[in-house]
């Protein structure tokens, strides 16, 4: 199951930083993940200060 950024984004980028494989990139006033390549570790999930990426 991979991750999602609901629209609590507050586009500080801590996300796109912290994912080991570069799923995360900037969209329009808030980060998105690509599904297809999200590997399900977290590791977003654990540094948003917003709560932003949850697990679908």
């Amino acid at each position: 199951m991979a991750y999602k950024i609901l629209d609590t984004c507050v586009n500080c980028g801590a996300c796109e930083a912290e994912c080991p494989v570069s799923c995360i990139s900037a969209g329009d006033g808030l980060y998105v993940i690509d599904e297809s390549t999200c590997i399900d570790c977290g590791a977003c999930a654990s540094v948003c200060p917003v709560e932003a990426p949850q697990a679908q």
